[in-house]
Formats: C-alpha cells, structure tokens, sequence
C-alpha cells in the first residue's frame, strides 16, 4: 500500500491492513483483517519459511517494520483495533508473535530466524524506541537475531536513508537492543565507509553489518574491503535514484546512478579492442570520466579534455553543499580509476575544440560537456544574476558564495524559482536556518519528478519550516530585490527577498557537441560517397516516398537526404 499506482486499483482489489488507515498518506484505503483470515496467514508465514528451508537457505528473516503487514499491527499510527490484536502493546505485537511462533514450530530449533524491526518508526504517533523494546518482550524469546531498521511509509528518508544521513546513523538502536535482550544484532543505514562498519562492529554496537545499496553500487565491496583495496571502492551515494525512483517510484528496472553496469557487471572489462583505436573524450565530469575509463579498460588510446583545472564536474561542485556532501565520493572514486589507467592521458585546462580534437587522430569523439542551468529570455534575467554585489543567484552562483551566508537567517527573505530538485536543495540550505523562506513552481506540483525518498523528505521538511510553496505560479520579470510572478488567478505581485535564486534546472550544453559533430561528421560522410554511389536510385527513391508522409516521418527522410545531396554534389551542400 505504498504507492497508489501499484494497488488494487490496478487489480480490481483492496489491501488489507489492520484497520482501514493507509499506511502512506494518499495510498488506497484497506480493509481490516478479520481474525481468522489473521490466523490463516500466520500458517502462510510458517509454510513459506519450511519451503525456504526444504531449498537449503541458511535462515529466514521475518519482516515486521517499514509499514509491512505485521508493522502495520504494531505501530499505533495504522492499528486503531479494538480486539485482541489492536489496542495495548502486547496485543499489537500478538499477531508477529503468532507469526514467529509458528515458523519455529514449521523449522525446528535450531533453525536461525531473524526478525527486522523498525527500532523507531520516527513519526509523529508512531512507536519511539522505547515502545519498540516493549514490543519485543513479547515475541524475542524464538527470535535468534534482530535486523534493527527505522522509519515507516510516512518516514521513508529514515527507511531507505536520505543522502544526508551520517554513515551508520542508526547504529544506537541497535545497539539498544542488543543490551536489552542479548541477542545479536544487525545494524543498517547509509554504511558506506569500512572504516565506520569496523568501529560499529569494534564498539559492540552491533554484530552484523546490513548493505544494500551499498552493494549495488558496488558489488565487491566486501572483497575489496577484505583485500585492502579499499580505494577502489565505487560507494552508493544515496541519491534512491535507480534504486529506489526506479523499483518502488515507477516499478521499472532497477539501475544505478555511479554503476551503469549494475545489470550485467563488469563483463565488458573481458572484451578488447582488436585493432588501435583513438577516443577523444571531451569533459573531464563524471560521465566523461566513466567514458574514458570503460574506453582505456577495453584498449582504446583515450584522451579526455577538460577545460578547466580540476576534474569531477558538476558533481564535485554541488558536493560544496553541505547535505550534498556524500555526492563527492563517485568523481573521486573515478579520479581514482582514471589514475590506475596508463592507456588513458588527461589534459586540464584544454578545451574540446576541433582543433585540439584533431591532435589526437580520433576514431570516436565522445562529448561529455556536461549540463549547465538555463537563463530562459525573462525580463531582468540576464541583468541581475550571479552579478558581484547583487542578490540574484544561480545555484552555482549560490555554491560559490556558499561560505558567506550566515548561520542564522532569522528575518531574512529568501525567494526561490523553481520547484525541481535543484530549487529544493536551495530551501534545504536555508530553510533550517531560519529565513522566511518562499519557492516558486510554474507546474502544479512541487518535487514532482523526485524519487519517492527524497520527496517524501523534501514535503516533511518544508513543512516543519513552513515554508512558502507557490505552484502554478510563473516568473514574469526579475529585480534586485523582488522576482515579480504571475498566480494561477492571473495576479502579478511581486515577492521580495533578501537573497533570491533563479533555479530551474540544469540543460545539456549543445553548443560544444553541434560545433564537434558538424566539424567531424562532414568528414566521415565524406568517406562513405563511395559506399552510397552504387545505390543513389534507391536512396532517391526512398527519400520520394518518406518525403510524402507525416512531417513527423519527415525527419527520417532529411536524414538520408544529407547523403544524397554530399554524394551528388561533392560536397556538404546537404549538411
């Protein structure tokens, strides 16, 4: 009952729960279990888990936090039952004591069960740590091992943790429990440094380290760990968007932000090249990193230009942030690979011009010039942002003054245009500390294309600061000291500020890749006249009849016209 889209609205069914509360707020309305239908599902538990043991799995951990089924029974935010199952805490920890109870009987004693909580649901109503510990009086006697989590649906940035989130934050809570009752414990949360999961161990705040994330940044996490090669550790950033946005957000694939081969592994590394091959990669950012890195590992000659002094991009810029901190680990870790390449040569401060490009001999240009934010034609714009002295900022203009806003804020206006992801890492920034914040979106709904944590995060966070959420409202001018905006009513007013930020995204910078691709694509066409000699009647023929279907097919046809009008002419009349 996470997400509307995945309901029984789909399948002509409704969820079921302990009382008729969602357990996210806008998710379908279940309907209360009855109690037999209760008991019938404790013997499902006890049945799955003999099957898992007939397969020879090691152990069974049963799920009873983040707003699954048996949560939903404990946390008095989704339990309002008046009957054995509902009320008191023992009564609310009856039906995960059934459960456990009846997969020891199925498994036998000396069959590991583990049971995952969440220590502290972080909600307001919801079960505290305190409440948790009761609760497990109730049903640890069988459990072998706690899987200590946090957070519920309503909490999700605790649940699947929140970029910001230190390395092993939860660790107390497990910890908590483990002197409560004796039993080992494993802790989760944001571990991606060894060093952090080895004090955690090292302390006695937990016995096992939990990883998820973690290892589908990285698979052999473990083994470098193990092997001392922990510099060449690529670590989950925790931006929840491939992981996370995609499985639980949009129920597509899972994919990876730093490892794009997270489906089939570094299988590509066992592939060579069978002939030279020069590759230029233009921009020395993150993806083009990852481009010259992948071409040296498969024996490419590679090349990357960067035309500034330092490598990592936008990345290593937006890392300047405090609550962004984390996102710098993946240009380092690739800094860190390029560096082991002796086949792959970096040149600073070198632009990607045709010219430079030609030194090389390239048999691929990869174009990797990154994203900047756009500066739409909006009166004022142009004559106030990013200007020394001024109040207007782009967020890059804001990361470079970042040192000079002060910590308390109380009074000030801040004004923000733009209600994307970019936009709300300037809120996060400065709503804590204390400005009178406002945030402009011209769509709707602010936050709309966000992964499931971090808007889930973002809309908590706005509210606790209330701040001022302005949607279907667009920018109409900028001043020095106001942003004049027009309302879903079609009123224009102005918005003062004190420190106002223009934020609306950021855009692929096509000037570095049409200049690249006209130079370069002229030539290779060039060769291919001879090719396409032999077959002019059919591609004329074929470009008369695409030239008479819909001006959307009609693009298909300019593109074999190019080849057409070079070959005829000699030249890129075409182009």
């Amino acid at each position: 009952n996470l997400f509307p889209e995945a309901n029984g609205k789909m399948k002509n069914t409704q969820p079921v729960s302990a009382s008729d509360i969602p357990s996210k707020a806008g998710g379908e309305i279940p309907r209360p279990l009855k109690v037999e239908e209760i008991y019938e599902i404790v013997k499902k538990y006890g049945e799955a888990a003999a099957r898992a043991q007939a397969c020879g799995f090691d152990c069974v951990e049963i799920h009873a936090g983040h707003s699954y089924l048996l949560s939903q029974f404990m946390s008095p935010t989704t339990n309002k039952r008046t009957d054995e199952f509902g009320g008191c805490p023992e009564n609310r920890a009856r039906f995960t004591k059934l459960v456990v109870e009846e997969v020891r009987k199925q498994v036998g004693p000396m069959f590991p069960i583990f049971v995952r909580i969440s220590a502290d649901e972080l909600m307001e109503g919801g079960n505290t740590l305190e409440d948790t510990l009761e609760l497990l009086s109730y049903f640890q006697e069988e459990v072998d091992a706690f899987d200590v989590s946090a957070g519920l649906n309503g909490s999700l940035q605790f649940q699947i943790d929140a970029n910001y989130l230190k390395d092993g934050w939860r660790s107390y809570m497990a910890k908590a429990v483990k002197e409560k009752y004796g039993k080992p414990c494993m802790t989760v949360g944001n571990i991606r440094d060894p060093k952090v999961a080895e004090d955690i161990l090292a302390r006695g705040d937990a016995d096992l380290i939990g990883m998820g994330r973690g290892l589908i940044a990285d698979p052999e996490w473990v083994n470098k760990v193990e092997f001392g090669d922990e510099c060449d550790i690529r670590k989950c950033i925790s931006c929840n968007i491939g992981c996370a946005g995609n499985r639980i957000g949009f129920n597509r694939p899972i994919r990876c932000t730093v490892n794009p081969a997270v489906l089939e592994g570094d299988v590509y590394k066992n592939q060579k090249v069978n002939k030279n091959c020069n590759v230029v990669v233009i921009g020395g950012g993150t993806a083009g990193l990852e481009a010259a890195c992948t071409a040296a590992e498969v024996g490419c000659n590679t090349f990357l230009l960067e035309k500034g002094e330092t490598l990592g991009g936008l990345a290593s810029v937006i890392s300047k942030i405090p609550a962004k901190k984390r996102l710098a680990d993946f240009p380092n870790y690739l800094i860190h690979r390029a560096e082991q390449l002796e086949n792959l040569y970096i040149f600073t401060n070198t632009e990607g011009t045709p010219e430079n490009i030609r030194k090389f001999h390239p048999n691929l240009i990869v174009n990797a010039t990154g994203s900047g934010p756009p500066l739409p034609p909006i009166n004022g714009l142009m004559d106030n942002i990013d200007k020394e002295g001024g109040n207007v900022y782009s967020i890059l203009g804001m990361i470079s003054h970042i040192n000079d806003f002060p910590q308390d804020l109380e009074g000030k206006k801040i004004a923000v245009i733009g209600g994307g992801a970019v936009g709300l890492d300037v809120v996060e920034f400065f709503a804590p500390r204390g400005a009178e914040v406002s945030i402009v979106e011209m769509m709707p709904a602010i936050g709309r294309d966000l992964d499931p944590v971090t808007k889930n995060d973002t809309k908590c966070m706005m509210e606790k600061y209330n701040v001022n959420q302005l949607t279907s409202t667009a920018l109409q001018e900028v001043k020095e000291d106001c942003f004049v905006v027009k309302s879903p009513e079609g009123e224009v007013y102005e918005l003062p500020f004190d420190h106002g930020f223009v934020c609306l995204g950021h855009h692929f910078r096509l000037t570095s890749h049409v200049t690249v691709r006209s130079c370069f694509l002229i030539n290779r066409i060039t060769q291919f006249q001879t090719l396409f000699n032999g077959f002019r009647t059919q591609i004329e023929q074929l470009v008369y009849f695409l030239s008479n279907l819909s001006v959307a097919q009609f693009h298909i046809a300019a593109a074999v016209r190019i080849y057409v009008d070079i070959d005829r002419t000699g030249h890129a009349n075409g182009v």
